[in-house]
């Protein structure tokens, strides 16, 4: 009888090794599972929140003014963001209301010419006023500058 005995204990030894192999394979294969699954949701999570944030470029309304008698030169941040706009002997009272892409802070600067005289600028930031400077003498200079406001809570999609 040892015969018989000795082929059947070799088979339950390479059983034994089969079912460590497979449940270690097991194992292998759920933590790549488990794995791409928490993966993926931080890929989904990360979806939802480009896709909460606007994909069109958002701006908002600012109000350059610049109150005075005479004429001055102008600089103005408008709605090119990094793009001064420019006009030169403007007669004053002046005013503009331009959109400025989020991101680019609003300023306007003025200077007066050799007669001198007085001018002040304001700057208002949808419809808020943020900044009044005022500029005296020949070739006096003054400049009104804001920061950037948040996005309102409308500009995001629901």
């Amino acid at each position: 009888m040892p015969t018989t005995e000795e082929p059947n204990h070799r088979i339950d030894r390479i059983d034994r090794r089969g079912a460590a192999v497979a449940a270690a394979l097991l194992l292998v294969c759920g933590a790549f599972v488990t794995y791409g699954f928490l993966d993926t949701e931080t890929d989904d999570e990360a979806a939802g929140e480009r896709a909460a944030r606007p994909t069109a470029v958002a701006s908002y309304d600012v109000t350059y003014e610049v109150l005075g008698e005479g004429a001055a030169d102008v600089s103005y941040r408008g709605s090119g963001g990094d793009e001064a706009q420019v006009v030169t002997h403007v007669g004053l009272p002046w005013r503009k209301t331009v959109s400025v892409p989020l991101g680019a802070s609003p300023i306007v600067n003025v200077t007066l010419g050799e007669n001198g005289g007085t001018a002040s600028c304001t700057l208002a930031i949808r419809g808020k006023h943020v900044q009044r400077a005022t500029a005296t003498g020949a070739f006096g200079r003054t400049t009104c500058a804001g920061e950037t406001p948040a996005p309102e809570a409308s500009a995001a999609p629901q």
